[in-house]
């Protein structure tokens, strides 16, 4: 059975903020339990209750994890395979059990997130938050100014149209792209479709979260300040950047 502990103590204890911060956050109206107003010196079950700061939902859960894995090539972004390659679940501790959010084909590599968190899932890869998924297309051909602008205003796939929220060209046959979406090889065939297809995949931001310093087939933990962040995005536009073709 879990027990009810004083809210400041296990919001301090989520890294939050420090109690007294909590304290100031409670009695300026900014956090809720349950839907409802937090009080001061209020205790809350960190199994059962739902804890909001600023509208956007805290993990409280001590069994929560939280892995960042820098995928290799030829790795499979589920927890089983039938055909017997290896798995990104496989890659990191198996206790407690963990599921990738969202989907990264097994060609493609970069930032991947691992955990056992629902409802941080839920808000990472549901269309309606709108969280960035930053990645560097490496293309055949050297695309236009005209073909990110395509990319931009929106291109017709098979599964309907798709666009990308920020487009940028940092090398002649390198494509910068944000999305919001996650549906199956997205990138590749929005880039396919403009007439550059896809040589080279690589996931480089997932949100706030970005780490050139992870190398590949290696994974760390999150710091409980990059949950937070996590927790929060989606509520802030994406940030849009140039189309970087420099006269190229």
């Amino acid at each position: 059975m879990s027990e009810a502990e004083r809210i400041q103590k296990v919001l301090a204890a989520a890294g939050v903020a420090s109690r007294r911060a909590v304290e100031e956050m409670v009695a300026e109206g900014r956090i809720t339990v349950n839907g409802q107003p937090a009080r001061l010196g209020q205790r809350i079950d960190p199994e059962h209750d739902t804890v909001e700061v600023d509208g956007n939902p805290v993990g409280l859960r001590a069994d929560l994890v939280y892995y960042l894995l820098n995928k290799p090539p030829g790795v499979v972004a589920t927890a089983s395979d039938p055909q017997g390659r290896p798995t990104v679940v496989a890659m990191v501790p198996d206790n407690p059990r963990v599921f990738p959010v969202g989907r990264l084909d097994a060609d493609s590599e970069g930032l991947l997130l691992l955990t056992n968190d629902g409802e941080l899932t839920h808000r990472l890869t549901h269309p309606s938050f709108g969280v960035d998924k930053e990645y560097l297309a490496h293309v055949q051909g050297r695309p236009s100014r005209g073909a990110l602008r395509q990319l931009r205003e929106g291109v017709n796939l098979e599964d309907g149209e798709a666009r990308a929220e920020a487009v940028s060209r940092p090398e002649p046959s390198v494509i910068r792209l944000v999305v919001h979406e996650g549906r199956n090889r997205l990138v590749r065939r929005m880039c396919e479709a403009v007439g550059h297809p896809v040589i080279r995949l690589v996931r480089t931001r997932i949100g706030p979260l970005v780490d050139r310093k992870l190398p590949p087939g290696q994974w760390r933990e999150l710091s409980q300040g990059e949950v937070r962040e996590l927790e929060r995005s989606g509520t802030e536009p994406s940030t849009e950047f140039g189309d970087g073709s420099g006269g190229r």
